[in-house]
């Protein structure tokens, strides 16, 4: 429990900086809203745009002149923080002591490696759950201001439980990576770099129907705001697929981890 303490004070500030960037997104995307979208004219204005630059914005299947198709569009920029903090919080959660050199203070301690990578991995967890939920209550309040009576809250929940499956992801990605490289320093780079290469993936996907197959390996197209919002809910495929990453990597970070040579 020592090892859960240390590691959540340890990325304390960095939880804290990274919601105040969600809620300053979420309340300028929604200022935004009141000044262009809750006029209606904004979806002529998107028509109009290039078909690549609608898939780049991810603005194609919404109704922006209603608050919850404005918060459609803002999803895949909350998606890409989401994941791009959980990747990196992975990477370097396991890889940080041997990067800072503190590896022999915490492996001398009359506990099992897997019980620290487990207190890690729960640290981690709790840090990707404290982005949810500020993320799902700055939404409430920000996308309910604008509502003007529309519900939206149902909305944002299944969105909100989207993105937790995708942090859950990314998470244990960076875990797996970091417990697999032989060069820690470079965990977090990497983790970020596939985390990259999907989301481009998934733009090129939305521009070229002809490799619509790729979506299966491109995280982003499990959970994307149209398809769950519009769609029905969730692709019970998608939802399988990405538990059954979450498991493997996750016995691939214990491991590989407590098989490697620790250079401390």
């Amino acid at each position: 429990m020592n090892i859960f303490l240390r590691e959540m004070k340890a990325y304390r500030k960095s939880i804290i900086f990274w919601s105040i960037g969600i809620i300053f997104l979420l309340a300028s995307g929604m200022a935004k809203y009141k000044a262009t979208g809750a006029n209606g004219e904004i979806n002529e204005l998107f028509a109009e745009m290039p078909k690549s630059f609608q898939a780049i914005v991810g603005s194609g299947a919404f109704d922006l002149s209603k608050a919850s198709g404005y918060f459609g569009l803002l999803v895949l920029y909350l998606f890409l923080m989401a994941t791009i903090h959980a990747a990196m919080l992975g990477a370097s959660i396991i890889a940080k002591e041997e990067r800072d050199k503190t590896a022999e203070f915490i492996f001398v301690k009359p506990i099992s490696r897997t019980s620290v990578i487990l207190y890690k991995l729960l640290s981690a967890l709790m840090n990707v759950l404290i982005f949810n939920v500020v993320s799902w209550i700055s939404s409430v309040l920000f996308v309910g201001k604008y509502s003007n009576g529309e519900q939206v809250n149902g909305d944002i929940a299944i969105v909100m439980v989207g993105m937790f499956i995708l942090q859950l992801l990314f998470l244990v990605i960076g875990t797996a990576i970091a417990a697999v490289s032989k060069n820690t320093k470079k965990a977090a780079s990497y983790s970020t770099g596939i985390l990259l290469l999907t989301f481009i993936l998934s733009i090129a996907i939305d521009l070229n129907e002809k490799i619509d197959s790729l979506k299966y390996l491109s995280p982003f197209k499990y959970f994307e705001a149209k398809n769950i919002m519009y769609g029905g809910g969730f692709d019970i495929a998608f939802v399988i697929i990405s538990f059954v990453l979450i498991i493997a990597l996750t016995f691939i970070t214990f491991l590989f981890y407590n098989k490697r040579d620790l250079h401390v």
